[in-house]
């Protein structure tokens, strides 16, 4: 059985990174963690990169882990399966704190670890026939890669319940109308349309999109006194910057800015 492999591709200032194992619908497993991870981080320190897509080929996202290796893991020690699981966790802390803007193009489905990665992404692009499932449980197990966390900030209790204890899939129209999924499309077209919306982000302005990624972040977690300093810190920041200066001056002239000159 072939492994996934991922694959990374330039279009201008967008990252594509396609995960491709078609005798697994893209399932994702330890080395897989760790080629995302080196990736995105590379990528955040790239300057030349002002979005990244994330997708699977072979019309899948991806299946999250296999489960033939999940039945293996059984055979190992806790501290083997303990550094697997711990690098399931640092691929998703990588993706979440990059700072450049990562958008999911989900065609046919995202499950398991799978799942947790596009919703790990910061805006999702759907086909409409695209479903999310999070089925551990009809394998005896629990979630992981931060799924539980990213469905409760978005949705009501009782539906993550039912994804999580029932293993129901969830359609990407449903989660479009709950607000999880960005932009639904038709079969086929979830890259083009990620694409677009890549292009418009990496079209914009870096610094501040980063910041307002860290802010978005962080929110959750902050008291009302602490997020609004860390917001007046970055607008009084942001203000003396070149893409400041730009933005403001494009709108006073009647113009659109051009926030790639000066990052």
């Amino acid at each position: 059985m072939s492994e996934t492999t991922l694959k990374q591709d330039r279009d201008g200032a967008v990252l594509i990174l396609t995960l491709d194992g078609a005798a697994t619908r893209n399932s994702i497993s330890p080395p897989v963690y760790r080629q995302v991870q080196s990736a995105v981080i590379d990528a955040a320190n790239d300057p030349s990169v002002r979005a990244i897509v994330l997708t699977g080929a072979n019309g899948f996202f991806s299946s999250g882990g296999n489960v033939q290796a999940l039945k293996a893991s059984a055979q190992k020690s806790m501290a083997e399966v303990t550094v697997n699981t711990d690098a399931l966790n640092v691929m998703i802390k990588a993706v979440r704190d990059c700072p450049k803007p990562v958008v999911a193009a989900v065609e046919g489905g995202a499950a398991g670890a799978g799942a947790s990665l596009a919703l790990a992404c910061d805006m999702i692009v759907a086909a409409n026939d695209a479903r999310f499932t999070v089925a551990y449980v009809k394998i005896g197990l629990t979630p992981d890669g931060g799924i539980t966390h990213f469905l409760t900030q978005s949705l009501p209790r009782q539906l993550v319940a039912e994804m999580c204890m029932l293993g129901m899939p969830v359609g990407a129209e449903r989660l479009h109308a709950l607000g999880v999924v960005n932009t639904i499309c038709e079969p086929g077209e979830a890259m083009a349309g990620a694409m677009a919306l890549a292009g418009r982000l990496a079209a914009g302005p870096a610094q501040a999109i980063a910041w307002i990624k860290a802010l978005i972040e962080s929110a959750p977690e902050s008291e009302l006194s602490t997020h609004l300093d860390r917001e007046a810190q970055g607008i009084n920041r942001a203000r003396f910057g070149t893409e400041a200066r730009e933005g403001l001056a494009a709108f006073l002239e009647k113009r659109k800015p051009d926030f790639t000159k000066e990052d």
